[in-house]
């Protein structure tokens, strides 16, 4: 088994409420039982863990002053005024899992692998990091998942593969409000969402050794996926919905009652070919068809759903449609090569891909018009069409050995990738006309470039070790929305990290001292915004006094989160 505590102070302060910004408090376990296994022809082994997360909600940064409040951008980027504080936050997790692998024969072997996971969570999220109540959203998670998966493997002379049962029963339930009270006194869009996953699957792969050096493999995965949905959204005035103990009456009749369900169908095959000119190198090409399913948008307005047929009526269909998305599907190839040189003194893998995607799904939450009220509105587009393609090398050199000390070795490990995201298709609706808006769109956090490079060494302190690390990583410009928003898409930077751990005989403890972003690079990770935006380009839209526009809320939401700053610490680990 093992125990965790995780606790740190905040990198910053809520200004309006005192508390901790980006502080840690957790508390996490894990405890496993075996029995079998070690020369029987039955292994079992249960898993348990648990998860609770008391740290503060995390308050983003204001990219720009307040539009009506005037508040100016805080100097700190850790530091947030923001005000809501109920719920109070928190993430509880706990899962259990089983795992039986008998040995039926020298060949043929059968696993059972049998998964539930649970969790359930507070957040209030504020938007626009102000005391007021500009664009606050509380919100209760619910999620609960059982699955269950059978593997028959077999293994005799040049064939060797598997035969497989999948089965996933999912249901994710949210609560939230999207509170406006600047827009207008207590104006609130109350939304309730239920949707339950229901996946079979049954899957094989095989691979046929042609010779000791040509390697074959087939195989195949045919998925039945439902998912139902049932999704309420009702406004209130005058204050916040029952659910999270306001005092708002509801306002007009609910923008969505809905209940449907879908169902998709989808064979997914694979094949590769492997060739080893020695036992040391190995050449492969592969190709993959993969398949996202489809769903309903439990954020969706259906009263927003388009009147196709002209009737004055929003048919059931027509909602159904409307809220829903398709599924997502990609094609794709890889080739590459994996060795050891120099007498295994270095490795190096290279690999080539291409993939070719449709259906896309993208994510989104804008300001909208729900019966002539500003509000929010949730959105998944299956967009059209993109293309990834690139080239990533690793490799591990192992630069000496017996350097200071009997055992001891100095490695280098390296990795650079490249990576050419685009969308080839990009349809949105403007004024009622689809319209493609590739050229104007990017595949959010996929920068072009990566690289890191580790220098590490590693010696015996009597029946222990002792490791000394540190890495240089670095990234391209990274997009955080798939419309370029210069406030928040984050440019290239570099991180340093170095650590020293000792571990103690057979592993049963261990204490380290680590320093994290070692040169306290500023750098964003996410982010929000709320405001106008050409509908073709994108290009933000400036209002009289240079700032950006609001189109959610008065005071203009645009908030950063960042990256940790530069951190030194210590850890210990126990087994038991």
């Amino acid at each position: 088994g093992a125990f965790a505590r995780l606790s740190r102070g905040g990198f910053g302060k809520n200004l309006t409420t005192g508390e901790d910004n980006y502080n840690k408090d957790i508390w996490a376990g894990r405890a496993t039982f075996e029995m079998g296994g070690y020369g029987e022809p039955v292994l079992l082994r249960i898993t348990g863990d648990y998860t609770k997360d008391n740290s503060n909600a995390r308050g983003g940064h204001r990219l720009i002053p307040g539009q009506v409040s005037g508040a100016p951008v805080l100097g700190d980027m850790f530091d947030t005024r923001g005000g809501l504080t109920d719920p109070k936050q928190y993430v509880k997790s706990y899962g259990l899992s089983m795992n039986i692998t008998a040995e039926l024969s020298d060949a043929v072997t059968l696993r059972s692998i049998s998964a539930w996971r649970k969790d359930d969570s507070a957040s209030p999220i504020d938007f626009d990091a102000l005391p007021a109540v500009d664009v606050d959203v509380p919100a209760y998670y619910f999620n609960e998942q059982l699955s269950q998966e059978f593997q028959l493997l077999y293994e005799q002379g040049p064939i060797h593969g598997l035969l497989g049962f999948y089965y996933l029963d999912a249901r994710a339930d949210t609560q939230f409000d999207v509170r406006l009270f600047t827009t207008l006194a207590g104006l609130t869009a109350f939304t309730q969402a239920d949707v339950d996953t229901e996946t079979y699957a049954i899957f094989g792969d095989f691979t046929f050794d042609l010779s000791d050096q040509l390697s074959v493999s087939a195989g195949g995965r045919y998925t039945w996926d439902t998912r139902r949905a049932s999704i309420l959204r009702q406004n209130y005035l005058g204050g916040g919905s029952p659910v999270f103990d306001g005092a708002g009456l509801p306002f007009g009749a609910p923008s969505t009652d809905f209940r449907g369900q879908s169902e998709f169908r989808k064979f997914t095959p694979r094949v590769s070919v492997s060739y080893k000119p020695t036992p040391d190198h190995n050449l492969y090409a592969s190709y993959s068809k993969g398949f996202k399913g489809g769903g309903f948008d439990p954020r969706g307005v259906g009263v927003n759903a388009p009147d196709l047929n002209g009737d004055g009526i929003r048919q059931d269909s027509e909602v159904t449609d409307f809220l829903s998305f398709a599924p997502e599907e990609v094609d794709s190839y890889e080739v590459g090569y994996k060795g050891d040189l120099m007498d295994g003194a270095l490795y190096v893998a290279v690999a080539g891909f291409y993939a070719d995607y449709k259906d896309v799904q993208i994510p989104g939450s804008v300001a909208c018009d729900v019966g002539g009220i500003p509000s929010f509105c949730g959105v998944v587009s299956n967009a059209g069409k993109a293309t990834f393609k690139g080239v990533e090398f690793e490799s591990n050199a192992r630069l000496g050995r017996d350097l200071m000390t009997s055992g001891d070795r100095l490695n280098l490990a390296t990795a650079i990738g490249y990576i050419d995201a685009q969308y080839k298709e990009y349809i949105t609706n403007i004024g009622g006309a689809p319209t493609d808006v590739a050229d104007y769109r990017r595949v959010q956090n996929t920068p072009k470039w990566t690289a890191s490079g580790t220098l590490s060494y590693n010696m015996p302190v009597g029946d222990g070790s002792l490791y000394a690390g540190t890495t240089v990583s670095w990234r391209s410009k990274t997009y955080q929305f798939e419309i370029p928003n210069p406030y928040i898409d984050q440019k290239g930077y570099a991180l340093w990290d170095a650590s020293i751990v000792y571990t103690a005989p057979d592993d049963r403890w261990s204490i380290g001292l680590h320093g994290k972003n070692i040169l306290d690079k500023e750098y964003k990770t996410s982010g929000y915004t709320f405001v106008v935006a050409d509908p073709t380009t994108g290009a933000i839209v400036n209002n009289a006094a240079g700032f950006p526009t609001p189109s959610l809320g008065k005071e203009g939401t645009l908030t950063a989160f960042y990256g940790n700053p530069r951190q030194v610490f210590v850890t210990g680990s126990v087994k038991f």
